[in-house]
């Protein structure tokens, strides 16, 4: 195979494209520097085609190593032929390379093995050639052996056909169609064990489906229930055609003698052999594209959750609710720095309310808080009303927001947490963190394993390697996305950074304790472990604040100074304009970007990117995202009516519909089917993300079984 021609026709590129992006792979340079640093070798390729590319890449070249390893087996054998060669060779994908060397793997002792070692495959031989003109009975006499445990002729004929039975199974043509038949035509039903019992899988107490319509939640949710032993779920495969198949390929004679032997031995071979593999292959199959899809969903989920606008500059009151224990409070500065922290018990069992108005409001008039983030757990609800009734009674400018505090609580209880906050108890930790994510949710919820921030499905029944590498590619993208600043930054945002590792992270903020802040992006080469290599991948996207050079401040790559400078100098600026912020016109000054590309010895898509990061120096993508709701007042589930228009923020996005946060503490389902009217919608992720702003009209409310049914389509 040529992996790079796959790669070509697999992602639709260009193959030079290819080439060029496998190159810079291979030479050690990370997804997010070669998309933002190298769009002129690899023709602007995105981060997300660049990953795909990436993945698909080790796929091939693992079975690359595998057809090698299959082929060398084989020939050791000496069983390798030009024909089942060539067949390895062109095989696609890892299963189609084990169904060809099925045949020829050390196999553990099967009926089959056994049999032969009785000495019954030449009975076998002359059953399959079907030449015989004599009763199978009859020649199976002559395989009677005390010595070889075959004591009568039904022994004999019975270990041939599990010999015939297992070399049916093996044949990789065979194997190939039954799949492609079953995939195409099976059915996958599920049933409960109990049929009284009370479970969130009662849609799938009696459930069937075509295997080609099957959506990838239902394959997790199937799993989940499986797992949990309250259904039991089989595919249905169409067995008629396929035994027909299976006779037509194997019966090449009418032999009146080996004809019934050979249907039973064939039915024996699919029912015994190849159906159970064929279901756990194609469940295996289809559990791999639902977690894909999951996986793929979460990602988004998490990119937008993550890329949500940062509340910049305002003092917050993070407030985690709890009942028993009481609810904790910690006041964060503009910084972040945490300015105060107190437990308050407005809630059940102690319910001092009025106690918790009076150190709320006293915190609020010291320290001139704006915001209040409540965390959306426990209590959270009885927080909220009693956050609006002291805003009402204080007629306060102040401001809440509920805030997703999935995570909050594993971060409180992390030794990062305990090295960031050694005086705090987990509840002071929490609190701040609750204040921090709203100021900054990039920073504060990169400490975080993404698989707890709460905007996936299923995310505890897939592969935890391959989720946890997708989701650590999309924190990266995100992190490497906005940059971050040398001087302030925690080692666990700089950890996300292109070419910077934990130990590397740590060390910068080591030197940056030790020598006090950073000037200079080339100082960055002074801190130890982190060479030439890691510099180049690293530096574009640290930014440091007031330094000797202000493109140290930009996304300009160090390795792009000195044509950055040569532009400037050319139209008659400075890089202190770049401070003073005269440059916002500056793509109107280049009139023919070719040409002055040429007389600066760089390409023209990077001679665009500085300029127009020069324009717009150290410019945050972030705030093209919609800002988080922020609220005054409060409803309650029975204050909701049918056909009442609301505004809400979308908390998660999952395959059958989005859950959106219209401020009564049970966010509310927008179907799939009520997103919108103007067109068919294949995914949610299609018309919403996590974190917009979206009018939403009440279409049910069970209270009891809290659940709000909300539409888009107004």
């Amino acid at each position: 195979m040529d992996i790079l021609k796959q790669l070509r026709d697999e992602l639709g590129i260009k193959l030079e494209q290819v080439e060029a992006t496998v190159k810079l792979i291979d030479e050690g340079n990370t997804i997010p520097f070669i998309a933002r640093y190298r769009k002129e070798v690899t023709g602007s390729l995105n981060d997300e085609v660049l990953r795909n590319l990436h993945e698909r890449l080790l796929y091939l070249r693992n079975l690359e190593d595998k057809k090698a390893s299959v082929l060398s087996s084989i020939e050791e054998q000496g069983k390798l032929t030009e024909d089942l060669k060539a067949q390895i060779l062109a095989a696609t994908t890892l299963v189609v390379v084990d169904d060809l060397y099925r045949p020829y793997r050390p196999k553990r002792r099967t009926r089959a093995t056994i049999a032969k070692e009785k000495g019954l495959e030449p009975l076998a031989n002359i059953i399959v050639l079907q030449m015989t003109n004599q009763p199978i009975e009859k020649e199976a006499e002559a395989f009677i052996s005390v010595e070889k445990e075959v004591t009568t002729v039904e022994e004999a004929i019975a270990g041939a056909m599990d010999i015939i039975a297992e070399s049916i199974s093996d044949e990789a043509d065979y194997r190939i169609h039954i799949r492609k038949v079953t995939s195409s035509e099976g059915t996958i039903i599920s049933a409960c064990k109990d049929e009284k019992a009370e479970s969130v899988y009662e849609m799938y107490y009696s459930f069937e489906e075509k295997l080609p319509k099957l959506a990838g939640h239902r394959v997790l949710a199937l799993n989940r229930g499986e797992n949990e032993k309250i259904l039991t779920v089989k595919i249905v495969a169409p067995e008629d055609k396929i035994l027909l198949y299976l006779r037509t390929k194997t019966i090449t004679r009418d032999n009146p003698y080996t004809n019934d032997i050979l249907i039973s031995t064939i039915e024996d071979s699919y029912k015994r052999l190849i159906a159970p593999a064929i279901e756990r292959e194609i469940r295996s199959d289809l559990t791999e594209k639902a977690e894909d899809g999951a996986i793929k969903v979460f990602g988004k989920n998490l990119e937008q959750l993550l890329m949500q606008p940062p509340i910049v500059g305002q003092v917050v009151l993070g407030w985690d609710p709890a009942f028993r224990t009481g609810c904790k409070l910690a006041v964060v500065d503009g910084t972040g720095k945490v300015l105060d922290t107190t437990v308050i018990y407005p809630t059940a069992p102690q319910n001092k309310v009025e106690e918790a108005k009076k150190k709320v409001s006293e915190l609020i008039k010291k320290y001139g808080i704006t915001v209040i983030s409540i965390g959306n757990g426990t209590a959270s609800r009885e927080s909220e009303l009693i956050v609006a009734e002291l805003l009402k009674e204080m007629h306060s400018h102040v401001q809440y927001v509920i805030v997703n505090e999935a995570g909050a609580s594993v971060y409180s209880a992390s030794k990062l947490a305990t090295e960031e906050f050694p005086n705090f108890d987990v509840g002071q930790r929490s609190a701040a963190s609750i204040a921090r994510r709203l100021q900054d949710p990039l920073a504060e919820l990169v400490k975080i394993d993404p698989k707890s921030i709460g905007v996936g499905q299923y995310q505890h029944d897939m592969n935890q390697k391959k989720l946890s590498e997708a989701l650590t590619g999309v924190v990266e993208n995100c992190v490497n996305k906005v940059g971050v600043d040398l001087n302030t930054a925690s080692a666990s945002l700089l950890e996300y950074i292109s070419g910077i590792s934990k130990v590397i992270a740590k060390n910068i903020v080591s030197y940056r304790e030790e020598n006090g802040r950073f000037t200079d992006r080339s100082q960055l080469l002074k801190v130890a472990k982190l060479g030439p290599k890691a510099f180049e991948q690293c530096a574009g996207f640290m930014r440091i604040q007031d330094g000797k050079n202000p493109l140290d401040a930009t996304s300009v790559h160090p390795e792009s100074y000195e044509a950055a400078t040569s532009l400037l100098k050319k139209l008659n600026f400075t890089l202190t304009d770049i401070k003073t912020g005269g440059l916002e016109n500056l793509s109107k000054q280049v009139k023919d970007k070719k040409s002055m590309a040429n007389d600066l010895g760089i390409g023209e898509i990077t001679l665009t990117d500085i300029i127009k990061e020069l324009e717009k120096p150290g410019r945050d993508p972030r705030e093209e995202m919609p800002k988080p709701i922020l609220r005054t007042d409060v409803l309650e589930m029975k204050d909701l009516t049918e056909g009442m228009i609301l505004k809400g923020t979308v908390r998660n996005v999952i395959d059958f519909g989005a859950f959106v946060d219209i401020g009564v503490h049970q966010d509310g389902l927008v179907h799939i089917s009520q997103l919108t009217d103007k067109k068919f919608v294949k995914h949610p992720l299609d018309v919403v993300s996590v974190g917009d702003v979206v009018d939403v009209k009440v279409m049910s409310v069970d209270v009891a079984k809290k659940r709000i049914q909300l539409t888009m389509k107004l």
